[in-house]
This record gives C-alpha cells, structure tokens and sequence, in this order.
C-alpha cells in the first residue's frame, strides 16, 4: 500500500502500541502528522557517512606521484586547487568520493595509474541527543550509545517521573523526519529488539503525570489522621 508522504511522520512499533498512543496526550497527532504501517525506523546509513565542508584541511597522498602529495585547504565553497586539474569540488562529497574525482582526472594524461587516499585532519565527533525524563539529559557520542536502551543508560537511566512506555526516536532520512514509540520495559524484558540509533538521533522520554499527582499526595499523607486510599480510574 503506498502511502503519501507528508511533512511529518509518527511510527508505531507494534499493535499494542498503536493502541497506547491512541490515548496519549504526548502522542496526539497534528494536522500534519500522518500515522504509518511501518513497523520500524528507517535506517540512516547516510549519517555515518562523513561528508566534508568548507573550510575543510585535507591529506591528500598520491601514490607514485609524492610532489602531488601534502595538505590542502578547502574555500569557503568547498573547493580544493589541485596541482594539474585545477580546482576539485569536495562539499558534500565523502572522502572516497574526492579520491575518485581526483584519480580519474589524472588518470592517463598526468599519472598511468593514479591510488589517491583523501583523510580530513580532523573528524567530527558524531553525537545523538537525549531529552525528556532522563536523569542527565543532553549529548552523547553515538560511538557509545549505538542503541536506544544503551543511550537512555548513558543518559542516567529514566528519572523518578519517566513513562517508559512513551519514549519517542526521532529521525530525518533523505529530507523525511520520522518518529518512532517505543515502550523501554518491553525492550528490556526482550518482547522486542533493542531499535539502532543513529547519528543525529533524538531521544525523548515521556512524562508521566500520574507519578507526580502521587508524589504531591504522598506529601501530605503525613499531616493526615486517617487512611489516605487512591483510585486511579483513567489509567494515567
């Protein structure tokens, strides 16, 4: 069934879920919000893929040709002036992609058989972020949190207040942002695989206002004479 695309999308996981964002307030659809059939996040492979920038300082080895070899400095438009084809257009393009461009533009008239290795002197950190009801909220290397139970743990673990069952992963993939719920405890007793996370992820985590309402009355049990009993009939 093909479905049409729109600004935003919001994942079930499963059908119990479905069936529990139906009641969320968290989870309530806007106007352009379309529910999908998918039944996980797309993968982002292209997250990992380091692609270089303006202003970028490149290694650059020419195997068979040193004198061509050194660093070079990448313009504000992302172009490298290269000895003998001038200048090379690197923005945006991985660096095997630049070792291609330039291997193939001297290949046969310059160098018989040009090897190019193309390293950027310094590699950005690639991070996710993790907001919501966790204990220590904020950024993390995505090297260590390569799953979504092993980045809410390097996040502290959920804090006093979290709704497990409502943790969101949001994700852009080719221009689409999607979100996906997932319901923490289930993937710890293994009801479900722990989902992947990718570079520039964000995790959120629910709120659970039932726990707070409990903790306010908690607080003035204390002061009471009597047996405070509590009937929650909504299921919060």
């Amino acid at each position: 069934m093909k479905i049409q695309l729109k600004q935003l999308f919001i994942l079930a996981v499963s059908g119990a879920m479905l069936s529990a964002c139906a009641t969320s307030g968290p989870l309530a659809l806007a106007s352009d919000v379309e529910l999908t059939t998918l039944n996980e996040l797309p993968a982002n492979p292209a997250a990992v893929s380091y692609q270089i920038r303006p202003l970028e300082s490149l290694e650059i080895r020419v195997f068979g040709a040193e004198t061509l070899s050194g660093t070079y400095f990448a313009d504000e438009q992302g172009r490298i002036n290269f000895p003998l084809i001038g200048a090379v257009e690197t923005d945006g393009l991985t660096p095997s992609g630049v070792e291609t461009v330039i291997e193939s533009r001297l290949r046969g008239e310059y160098v018989l058989q040009p090897q190019v290795t193309v390293r950027p002197t310094k590699l950005p950190e690639l991070t996710i972020s993790v907001g919501g009801e966790v204990k220590k909220p904020g950024t993390l290397l995505s090297s260590n949190s390569q799953t979504l139970l092993r980045a809410v743990y390097n996040a502290g673990g959920l804090s006093d207040y979290a709704k497990s069952e409502e943790v969101l992963i949001s994700r852009t993939v080719g221009g689409q942002k999607y979100i996906g719920a997932y319901n923490l405890k289930a993937i710890e007793r293994g009801n479900y695989a722990d989902p992947v996370i990718y570079p520039n992820d964000i995790i959120s985590v629910g709120d659970s206002p039932s726990k707070r309402f409990l903790q306010a009355v908690l607080a003035y049990i204390p002061l009471l004479s009597t047996t405070a009993i509590m009937i929650d009939r909504v299921g919060r």
